[in-house]
């Protein structure tokens, strides 16, 4: 990530720390049953962020290491950990395609709502996969798009005006072309995929426009202004007391690295 991401994160951090959609127990919840924990395992949460998921699996394991470049958001994370009265989570600061840890290092390698920022994805995966056990999994929720290549420019170009660290959100066809080991690669490479899951959520406009430039704003509005009634319906824009609303994707993906 850059150090574009990295100012953009430390002075929204508060606001990850509160966000709703960010700590929404429903999906962590189901992150945590997919990821099937035990109580040994050794956990390590990549761009932790303000340390949701991390703090979703700490009960259920022996020791999570949640690791970021923001120390503004660490220090959230670590602020909601002294709250929860967690004491088997650490933070420490790491780059996601540059992993300060050995080889086959942890059980479980979760990364939650950040790959969408990384300009390197399958950099990133292949030291995450690269610090997984053999059988280990691998736990990956972000942001989505749909197999429309309009929903797809249009979605990743409103995140982008959002947030300038965005870089980009990928279709499920795209996860599964990354996470799967290629025909000769090493096992590092790779993971098999256990399980896809996406999901929707429907989000105010006000979710892009939050906090943004007024120029980015003016695109952002002008962009679902002038959507024809076919490409509203594909984006689900409606208008629910007064405030305009759209889908936001998301995707879920388990890999398990082969033993």
């Amino acid at each position: 990530m850059s150090q574009l991401a990295q100012s953009i994160f430390a002075e929204r951090a508060a606001f990850y720390a509160t966000s709703a959609v960010h700590a929404d127990q429903a999906v962590l919840d189901r992150l945590v049953e997919l990821a099937q924990p035990q109580a040994t395992d050794r956990v390590l949460d990549v761009a932790t962020g303000t340390a949701h998921t991390a703090l979703a699996f700490a009960p259920h394991v022996a020791h999570v290491i949640a690791t970021d470049i923001t120390p503004e958001m660490m220090a959230q994370g670590e602020m909601l950990r002294a709250e929860a009265g967690i004491e088997n989570l650490e933070f420490r600061m790491a780059e996601a395609h540059d992993l300060p840890f050995e080889d086959a290092a942890f059980d479980i390698v979760t990364c939650r709502r950040a790959a969408h920022h990384f300009v390197d994805v399958a950099k990133a995966l292949r030291e995450m996969t690269r610090v997984l056990k053999p059988g280990g999994r691998l736990v990956i929720d972000d942001r989505s798009v749909p197999e429309d290549d309009f929903a797809d420019a249009t979605l990743n170009r409103l995140d982008w005006l959002h947030d300038h660290s965005h870089v980009r959100q990928h279709r499920a066809s795209e996860w599964r072309g990354m996470m799967q080991p290629h025909r000769g690669a090493s096992q590092e490479a790779g993971c098999k995929i256990e399980a896809i899951e996406t999901y929707t959520k429907h989000r105010p406009l006000s979710a892009f426009t939050n906090g943004v430039d007024a120029v980015d704003v003016a695109e952002i509005e002008s962009i679902v202004a002038g959507l024809s009634a076919d490409q509203r319906a594909l984006l689900n824009v409606v208008e629910k007391d007064g405030e305009v609303y759209l889908n936001h994707w998301y995707i879920t993906v388990i890999g398990v690295k082969a033993s």
